[in-house]
């Protein structure tokens, strides 16, 4: 386990390019790996996860190279020789538990002791209405017809729509899937470009089965904008800032952070703005801000904002006033249970928080300080107690920082890179 020491530079200044966004470098490689023809992938996520993704395809038959990957459409897929490997990355089992579930064959799909622990059923409830064969421990699907079905989720989750939309290509009528508030629509883009029977409205979204017929496009990756939401934070909140990220996706489901941090009363700006493979994107300014305001999260929006609320507690701490960031249970049951190890990490720096069953309740500004804190092997926590560090007095040590390679392999040296005496 790896140990990352982080101090407040003097100025916070630089252009970075973040990885490729790990949801669309998913959804990229599976879309197109069950397409007809070859599809050039740029800008595709250098993580872990994605990686998981590559090798369970490749075990079914699908050949990829760098940048780039042969469809030949679903039928195409063969068994593979063993269990399908899914590391850490939850994203990749519960997409692939609704693509294979069709099947006429039997995968069985692993993962390491987290991924192991994470909340299944709700991709496998649907499924098994679906007439899938689905089952745990370990999770197995696929073997038998499915059919169509309206499921109304109890959450909004675009794994669960995206893992239902999967199994609709294999099923025989109409799948429709109710979700309660929007989630990422990632999607449904990219398989309205590649051709799939899609109709979408407000709050729902159904796909005609069976479909074999999607044709492979060439896709350009944006910016992660969960990579980029640590920025905008440390920029903010540093008060010698400047930094300029290029090309960040601007999905309008994924840029809920944006609102929130111009409520507080942060300073940024968006240019260069543009369309590719579906997908917004555009380069990103951020500077210190002056004034800032306490953090009252909207009803429904912790759901926008999941990636983003480990780092937004720790604008919270600095940020004048109560904060309440609520609403967001399931961050419970991510890598880690990450409202724990916020709350812990936060307490070590001298944050005044306070765990909710839900999320946190935090006051401020306190007078962060370094001090050794773990990241649960969490990349996400590790990235956020980064930030803190970035804005605490003195040094902060972070334990487990190798996490961050799930998502942003090169998070530590762009740190440095920006962090100027």
């Amino acid at each position: 386990m790896s140990t990352v020491r982080v101090c407040s530079p003097g100025r916070l200044a630089g252009t970075l390019r973040l990885p490729g966004d790990k949801s669309i470098s998913h959804r990229a490689l599976i879309f197109n790996a069950i397409a007809h023809g070859r599809a050039q992938l740029r800008g595709l996520s250098q993580g872990a996860d994605v990686a998981s993704t590559a090798g369970c395809l490749r075990a079914l038959g699908v050949e990829m190279g760098e940048g780039w990957v042969e469809g030949r459409g679903l039928g195409a897929l063969r068994p593979a020789a063993g269990p399908l490997d899914c590391g850490n990355s939850g994203t990749t089992m519960r997409l692939l538990a609704g693509l294979l579930a069709g099947r006429p064959f039997p995968s069985t799909l692993i993962g390491d002791d987290s991924l192991t622990r994470r909340p299944m059923d709700r991709v496998l409830v649907p499924l098994r209405q679906m007439g899938a064969a689905a089952e745990v421990a370990p999770l197995r699907v696929g073997g038998r017809p499915v059919r169509g079905i309206r499921y109304a989720s109890p959450i909004a989750s675009a794994q669960v729509k995206s893992a239902l939309l999967l199994a609709g290509l294999s099923a025989e009528g109409r799948t429709e899937i109710v979700e309660p508030a929007p989630s990422r629509d990632h999607s449904e883009r990219m398989l309205a470009t590649l051709g799939a029977h899609l109709e979408v409205a407000p709050g729902m979204v159904a796909i005609e089965g069976p479909f074999d017929g999607l044709q492979a496009r060439d896709v350009e990756v944006p910016g992660d904008f969960s990579a980029a939401a640590f920025w905008l934070v440390a920029a903010s909140f540093h008060p010698d800032a400047d930094l300029r990220l290029r090309c960040v996706g601007q999905n309008p489901t994924r840029t809920a952070l944006l609102d929130v941090l111009r409520r507080v009363g942060a300073a940024f700006s968006l240019s260069a703005e543009q369309e590719v493979s579906g997908e917004p994107f555009g380069d990103m300014e951020i500077s210190s801000a002056a004034r800032l305001r306490p953090i009252q999260l909207q009803p429904n929006e912790a759901a926008c904002l999941i990636d983003e609320l480990p780092v937004l507690a720790v604008a919270a701490s600095l940020l004048p006033g109560t904060s309440r960031l609520a609403g967001a249970a399931e961050l419970r049951v991510k890598e880690s249970d990450r409202i724990a190890a916020m709350a812990e990490g936060l307490d070590r720096l001298g944050a005044d928080v306070r765990e909710l069953p839900d999320g946190w309740e935090i006051t401020g500004p306190a007078p962060l300080r370094g001090a050794r804190v773990n990241s649960h092997g969490d990349h996400r926590v590790a990235m956020a107690l980064a930030v803190a560090g970035l804005l605490a007095h003195g040094e902060t040590e972070i334990e487990g920082a190798e996490c961050v390679d799930i998502s942003y392999p090169n998070f530590w040296q762009d740190l440095e890179r920006v962090s100027l005496s």
